[in-house]
């Protein structure tokens, strides 16, 4: 699944990031374990993952209030729902990132795994209305420019 370490961008997440996590944080990363989670863990930052359940159907795993940050790399692009996802969340924070549209991309997808496909692809104003839509309020924002 990760032939391609893309470190440019977790160095610039991760620097994002720091400016806003105080000590200690218990972080419920969207997504099964990844490289980035290990990053978070090498921070001292106590991450768990979700399990690998299909997110459009089980949201169960954001229920729960014992995580102070709930965040999402490069995973809401690929589910059907992502309103009902956000909604779901019961954490006080939350640290999202998305690919976005350009006028000259198309979709993704992957021919050889399933959960390797993009169902949406967002513009910014898009991404921050379906935030706002679903009761998160935008603090802080960055486009990176991740390159390879």
């Amino acid at each position: 699944m990760y032939d391609i370490i893309p470190i440019k961008r977790y160095e610039q997440t991760l620097a994002f990031m720091k400016h806003s996590i105080g000590s200690d944080p218990k972080i419920l990363d969207m997504g099964v374990n990844n490289p980035f989670s290990e990053i978070m863990r090498s921070q001292g930052w106590k991450v768990d993952n979700t399990a690998g359940e299909d997110l459009d159907f089980d949201q169960s795993a954001f229920k729960n209030t014992k995580y102070d940050i709930v965040t999402s790399f490069e995973i809401l692009e690929h589910t059907l729902n992502p309103f009902e996802i956000l909604k779901a969340v019961e954490a006080k924070r939350m640290f999202i990132s998305i690919p976005l549209k350009y006028w000259f991309t198309s979709a993704y997808k992957s021919d050889t795994d399933k959960w390797d496909r993009h169902y949406h692809e967002f513009e910014d104003w898009q991404f921050d209305w379906l935030l706002e839509k679903t009761g998160w309020k935008i603090i802080r924002s960055r486009k990176m420019d991740i390159g390879w």
